[in-house]
C-alpha cells in the first residue's frame, strides 16, 4: 500500500514540477530494496521447505533404527541374558518393539540387495573438501576415465571463473569420480588439489568417488532397445553414478544442478539460474532446463532428489536416465485416457525450459569407449527474442497463418515467439484451459528486438467464465455472442491487466482481431498468472 502511495505522490510531483532528483533517487532505491526483499523472502521460503523435508527424512531414519532394534531383540528370542545390560525402561521399549508386526517397508536394499554385503557400500571411498552445506545451489559433475581426452579441468575453470566472490560462498561444486580404481582416483584428486587448492580449501569444490561395493554385477545385464551389451552396461552404471551423486548432494543446498564434465558456461550463469528459480517459487515445477542437451544444466529442488533416486533405483537396469526422468513426469501428471498432446501440456508445467541455453557441450569423445558425439546446443549463442513464463496447461489454437515454425504452442510454453502472417479482422488466438483457472492478471506483448514493427493493434483480450452467472460486476464489460467478455485491448503492441474476481474460474482466454493489419504479428511474451494458492 505504501508503495502505491509513493507512485501516486511521484505522479503528483511530476504534474506540478516539484519532483526533486534526490526524492526520485530515494524512491527508486526503495523500489530496488523491495525487489531484493521479495527475492530474499522466496529464498527463505525454499530453505524452510527443505528444512521441513529434512525433518521428515530424519524421522524416517529414526524409524529405521527402531526397526533394527526390533530385529536384534527378536533374534535373541527374548533371552534375559541379552537384556541385562539395559535399564528396565529400555528393556520395556525393546520388548514392545519385538512384539510389533509392522508391514514390510521397501527401501534401497530391495532394489540393490548386494549393498547389504558391505557396511561401507554407501560411503564415499574418497572424499576431499570441507563438507560445505546450507548453500543455495549444489552443482554435480560426474566424470569417468576417458581413453582419449579429459575435459574436466576446462569445465571447472569455466564454472569457477564466472562466479563472483559472493556466489562462490553460496554454492558447492561436487566432482564425482565414477571409478573404483583407487590409483586412478587418487591421481585425479592429486591433479585437482594442485590446480584448485584454493577452491578445495574454501569449501567451494569437493571431490568424491564411490566404493567398489556400491556397484552390482554389471556383466549379465539384459540387452534392451537394440543397445549393445557395452552400451547397456554403460548407461546402467551411469544411472547408479547419478544416484550416488544426488544422495550425497541432497542435504547440502536448496537447488541441485546436474552438469557434465565436458561443458562451458555462459557469464552470469549462476545468478541467472538462481533468479529464474526464485521467480518460479510459487509454481509446482520439478525440472528447470538450462540446456537442451542430455542431462546438462538440469535443476531440481533438493527435496525432489529422494523421489528421483528411488525411481532410478527401481528401473536403473531398464532405461537411460533421460527416459526415466520423462517417465517420472508422466506418472505424476499424465492421464492414460488422454492423448499425447494433452500429456505434453501437463508435463510442460513440471519441466520448464530456459532460453537461451547457459551451457554448451564441447566434448567430442564420449565416456562410452569409441563413441564420437558432435553434439552442440544450438540455443547457446542465440539472442533471447521472447520472454519465458509458466502458463496454465491449455489447448491452444489460432486462425492465423504461422510463419516458419514459430508456433503458438511454443510461445505459450515459453520456448519461442509466435509469428504469423498479416492478421485480418475476425482472426483469433485461443487458449482453452485443460481445467478452469482462477486468473490474477495477464500480459500479451507483441514484436521483439529483431522485428519491433510486427506489433499487434486493434485486438481485444476476451475471457470465457466457467460459470456465466449474472453478476453485476460483469455488466460493465461487453459480452460477445459466444459468451466471452472483452476485458482489455492492445495499446502500443501490449495488452495487460488484472481479471475481475467475479469472472473466476476462467475456461478460456481469446485474442480477437477487430481490423485488418498492414503488418505481420509477433507475440513475444504470454503470461497468464494464476491466483496464488
Amino acid at each position: 500500500m505504501l508503495f502505491l502511495l509513493d507512485i501516486t505522490e511521484l505522479k503528483r510531483n511530476l504534474l506540478f514540477g516539484r519532483c526533486s532528483l534526490s526524492w526520485y533517487t530515494a524512491w527508486q532505491n526503495g523500489k530496488e530494496k523491495l525487489v531484493a526483499y521479495q527475492r530474499e523472502f522466496h529464498a527463505l521460503r525454499e530453505r524452510l521447505r527443505v528444512a521441513e523435508h529434512r525433518t521428515l527424512q530424519r524421522s524416517s531414519e529414526l524409524n529405521n533404527i527402531l526397526e533394527q532394534f526390533r530385529r536384534a531383540i527378536a533374534e535373541t528370542n527374548g533371552s534375559k541374558d541379552a537384556l541385562t545390560n539395559f535399564s528396565d525402561e529400555t528393556q520395556k521399549l525393546l520388548k514392545e518393539l519385538a512384539h510389533r508386526k509392522p508391514l514390510q517397508v521397501p527401501n534401497i536394499y530391495h532394489h540393490l540387495p548386494h549393498l547389504l554385503n558391505n557396511e561401507g557400500s554407501l560411503h564415499p571411498a574418497v572424499q576431499v573438501g570441507q563438507g560445505r552445506t546450507g548453500v543455495s545451489m549444489v552443482m554435480g559433475i560426474p566424470t569417468v576415465k576417458r581413453k582419449v581426452k579429459s575435459y574436466l579441468s576446462e569445465t571447472l575453470h569455466s564454472l569457477i571463473d564466472k562466479l563472483s566472490p559472493e556466489e562462490k560462498l553460496d554454492c558447492v561444486i561436487i566432482v564425482f569420480i565414477g571409478e573404483t580404481d583407487l590409483d586412478y582416483v587418487h591421481s585425479v584428486v592429486s591433479s585437482l588439489e594442485k590446480e584448485f587448492s584454493t577452491e578445495l580449501n574454501s569449501g567451494l569444490l569437493e571431490v568424491i568417488s564411490p566404493p567398489a561395493s556400491y556397484y552390482p554385477d554389471l556383466n549379465n545385464l539384459k540387452e534392451t532397445f537394440g543397445d549393445s551389451k557395452e552400451r547397456v552396461k554403460w548407461r546402467t552404471k551411469q544411472n547408479l553414478d547419478y544416484s550416488f551423486l544426488m544422495m550425497y548432494a541432497v542435504s547440502k543446498g536448496v537447488y541441485y544442478v546436474q552438469l557434465e564434465d565436458d561443458i562451458v558456461a555462459k557469464p552470469n550463469y549462476f545468478a541467472t539460474m538462481k533468479n529464474f528459480a526464485l521467480q518460479l517459487a510459487s509454481e509446482d515445477w520439478m525440472i528447470l532446463e538450462f540446456s537442451q542437451l542430455g542431462f546438462i544444466g538440469k535443476m531440481f529442488q533438493a527435496p525432489d532428489l529422494n523421489l528421483i533416486v528411488e525411481f532410478i533405483f527401481m528401473f536403473y537396469k531398464e532405461k537411460p536416465i533421460d527416459w526415466l526422468l520423462d517417465h517420472i513426469l508422466w506418472v505424476k501428471v499424465c492421464n492414460p485416457e488422454k492423448d499425447a498432446k494433452h500429456c505434453e501440456r501437463q508435463k510442460s508445467s513440471l519441466r520448464i525450459r530456459f532460453r537461451p541455453s547457459l551451457f554448451q557441450h564441447v566434448g567430442l569423445h564420449s565416456s562410452l569407449a569409441g563413441k564420437i558425439q558432435k553434439l552442440t546446443d544450438k540455443d547457446f549463442l542465440k539472442p533471447l527474442l521472447h520472454k519465458i513464463h509458466v502458463n496454465p496447461p491449455a489447448e491452444v489454437s489460432t486462425s492465423l497463418k504461422v510463419y516458419q515454425g514459430h508456433t503458438l504452442e511454443k510461445a505459450y510454453m515459453g520456448e519461442d515467439f509466435f509469428w504469423a502472417i498479416t492478421p485480418m479482422a475476425g482472426d483469433y488466438v485461443l487458449f482453452k484451459f485443460d481445467r478452469p483457472v482462477s486468473i490474477e492478471k495477464f500480459l500479451f506483448r507483441s514484436g521483439n528486438q529483431e522485428h519491433p514493427g510486427d506489433r499487434i493493434e486493434n485486438t481485444t483480450v476476451e475471457i470465457l467464465p466457467f460459470s456465466d452467472t449474472a453478476l453485476k460486476t460483469k455488466e460493465k464489460y461487453k459480452r460477445t455472442d459466444d459468451h466471452f467478455y472483452r476485458i482489455a485491448e492492445f495499446e502500443k503492441g501490449t495488452a495487460e491487466g488484472t481479471v475481475d474476481p467475479a469472472f473466476n474460474p476462467v475456461a478460456a482466454v481469446r485474442l480477437t482481431v477487430l481490423k485488418d493489419s498492414a503488418v505481420w504479428a509477433i507475440i513475444s511474451e504470454i503470461h497468464i498468472k494464476r491466483v496464488a494458492g
